[in-house]
């Protein structure tokens, strides 16, 4: 039996290359031969090239066991490769032959200029980042889950989609022995392990970024003709759009690409994806398309203000220097709205959850879970976790869900036996002494109140817009979100003209990823007009 046989590819991930297909990637690389013991890249360290297997073997290691063989055709490297993070895994030649070497600045070219192949190594990257996110690959964040910090650093590496594992020091009987090797104190953590020797202690998530490989805001000696403030939908279409139409774009977020739709585990009703796409992965599509045009991205990059300076715009960003444009872009969108019950902060991160990915599962699979909620992220969320979790209660205000959320979802929602639907309940208390064990909840009608004993509760209820950090120039309706189209102005754009607002930031926007989207890219037509009358007018 060959000890390196070659792994199968049943997820689409591994295709072989055609020999047509090599010749069109061979002219921008360099062939070179292979012997056993060959470190082609390893797990924490920078990897500048796509290797193409021409003949041998190499195999991939993870956590020091081989998990994946690919043979002549294949291609190694995965969706880091393509946006500078450092490699999630190692290869090693396993088999003498020889090797493609095509220098990632190539391969980006060749993304953009050849479709074909380009969207064949696309979703193949795509679908292996999503294997290695479910292996457990990657970095390892060591703490406690009772520590805020420990919350932030998983919550930043979910948001991002960086593969990693999480060692809980109140449940792994080895994590406290590890700690103490690494010369530190439990009291000392969390620590992050980078490519299983480079330990971080407590890192910022801006410092987690610079070392994990993710951009960073790149400042210019001149000013950008367009800064886009957040990285959800709406923001990363007026990317793509902007990038491709000319404009020297960047876009800054403060988390993560993506924004609440990042969180959501599949969307199902958005055009063009009738199998869905979940909100992680169409987010690191648009990434990688705004990149392709030409697109600087900054995360982690929270904007702090936003003011008016010598005829453009300076935007403030907390600990980097600030960033100038001579338009801007609102799509800084809203954050998770909290229930206002007491002791609540005791148990996010320990039972209350604001997403449904397969970061949170992982500490409900099996269990009986409550979804709080009635529009449609409390109905993804619901089907979501029904396929995971023992038992779905959907808690809901309204006394109909059809109020606020779409028909297709209600359809699969009832028809699903492992779902129950609580309507017209509120939740008023939450139970256990450090980890969530239950949810009391009324039935406002009746007044009756129900325990239902639980470890995990996602809420889903609605968010407040991100405008703290604007400029009081901007005028904001009653609720925080940010009015356009005065009579003096253009349909998206502020009070403070050459900013303009987008997706659910947007005062009476229709908080849908397809209308985000739409918004994002309607936004750079306008920033055309806007220059073109600013022109006029001199």
């Amino acid at each position: 039996m060959d000890a390196f046989a070659e792994t199968p590819d049943h997820h689409g991930a591994f295709p072989r290359l055609s020999d047509e297909q090599i010749a069109r990637l061979a002219p921008h690389g360099v062939r070179r031969p292979t012997r056993p013991g060959d470190v082609l890249f390893r797990e924490g360290e920078d990897c500048p090239d796509l290797f193409v297997v021409l003949a041998g073997k190499a195999a991939v290691i993870q956590d020091e066991r081989v998990v994946r063989v690919h043979g002549p055709g294949r291609f190694l490297g995965e969706l880091g490769l393509l946006i500078g993070q450092k490699a999630f895994t190692t290869s090693v030649v396993c088999e003498a032959g020889e090797i493609l070497a095509v220098p990632t600045r190539w391969l980006l070219q060749i993304i953009a200029h050849d479709p074909e192949l380009g969207d064949l190594i696309l979703r193949a990257f795509l679908i292996r980042r999503s294997l290695l996110i479910g292996s457990g690959a990657g970095l390892r964040i060591i703490g406690s889950r009772y520590s805020p910090d420990t919350r932030r650093l998983r919550e930043f590496a979910a948001r991002n989609r960086l593969p990693h594992r999480w060692i809980d020091l109140e449940e792994d009987e080895e994590a406290e022995a590890l700690v103490r090797n690494l010369g530190m104190a439990p009291d000392e953590t969390p620590v992050v392990i980078l490519g299983g020797k480079q330990v971080l202690r407590n890192p910022g998530n801006a410092e987690l970024a610079r070392e994990i490989g993710l951009p960073v805001p790149s400042v210019p000696e001149d000013v950008f003709d367009l800064v886009v403030v957040g990285a959800g939908p709406a923001g990363l279409a007026a990317a793509v759009y902007g990038a491709s139409e000319g404009l020297r774009t960047v876009v800054l977020d403060a988390v993560a690409a993506g924004g609440q739709a990042g969180t959501s585990s599949c969307i199902e009703n958005y055009l063009g994806f009738p199998a869905g796409i979940s909100g992680g992965e169409l987010a690191e599509r648009a990434v990688l398309q705004a990149k392709k045009f030409g697109a600087h991205l900054g995360v982690p990059a929270e904007a702090t203000s936003l003011e008016r300076r010598d005829g453009h715009y300076t935007v403030g960003l907390r600990d980097e220097p600030p960033v100038e444009g001579r338009t801007i872009v609102i799509a800084t969108g809203a954050r998770y709205r909290k229930l206002g019950v007491p002791r609540l902060e005791d148990f996010e991160g320990n039972g209350v959850h604001y997403a449904a990915t397969l970061a949170e599962v992982a500490f409900c699979r099996g269990e009986p879970v409550v979804v709080v909620g009635g529009g449609n992220s409390a109905g993804q969320a619901t089907i979501f976790l029904a396929g995971h979790a023992g038992s779905v209660r959907l808690l809901v205000r309204a006394g109909d869900l059809a109020q606020d959320m779409s028909r297709y979802l209600i359809d699969r929602i009832e028809n699903n036996p492992k779902v129950e639907v609580m309507l017209r309940t509120e939740v008023r208390e939450l139970a256990g002494p450090h980890t969530l064990e239950a949810v009391v909840a009324e039935n406002t009608r009746t007044g009756e109140r129900l325990r239902i004993d639980t470890r995990a509760m996602f809420v889903f209820i609605g968010a407040d817009p991100c405008t703290t950090w604007l400029a009081p120039e901007i005028t904001l309706d009653d609720r925080g979100f940010v009015l356009t189209g005065f009579d003096d102005g253009l349909p998206l754009e502020t009070s403070m003209p050459g900013v303009f607002a987008v997706g659910d930031v947007r005062s009476q926007s229709v908080k849908r990823v397809a209308s985000a989207v739409g918004e994002g890219a309607m936004a750079i037509r306008l920033v055309h007009e806007h220059v073109t009358r600013r022109q006029a007018s001199q």
